[in-house]
């Protein structure tokens, strides 16, 4: 089994103490980039772009780094919609 397979399992457990390191590493595994903010405004909201053009909207946590359930649940359920897990 790969990382990324490793990752996917692990992530689809929702484990309370998924890390935004992993959630990247997750999404760019996934096909997305992630588009850094921009100007004074960008604040912690991150955009993660597939090649297709779906767009998954996250807040980067702070002052901690473990990604919050219910952002953890929408991930799970726009990958699946895409049909990517």
């Amino acid at each position: 089994m790969s990382k990324a397979e490793k990752l996917v399992e692990r992530f689809r457990r929702l484990p309370k103490d998924f890390s935004w390191d992993e959630m990247a590493r997750l999404l760019g595994a996934m096909g997305y980039a992630e588009e850094k903010p921009t100007g004074k405004t960008g604040g912690s909201r991150r955009k993660f772009v597939h090649s297709s053009g779906h767009i998954i909207n996250l807040h980067k946590p702070h002052p901690g780094n473990t990604v919050k359930g219910y952002a953890m649940k929408d991930v799970l359920t726009a990958l699946e919609e895409e049909g990517l897990l």
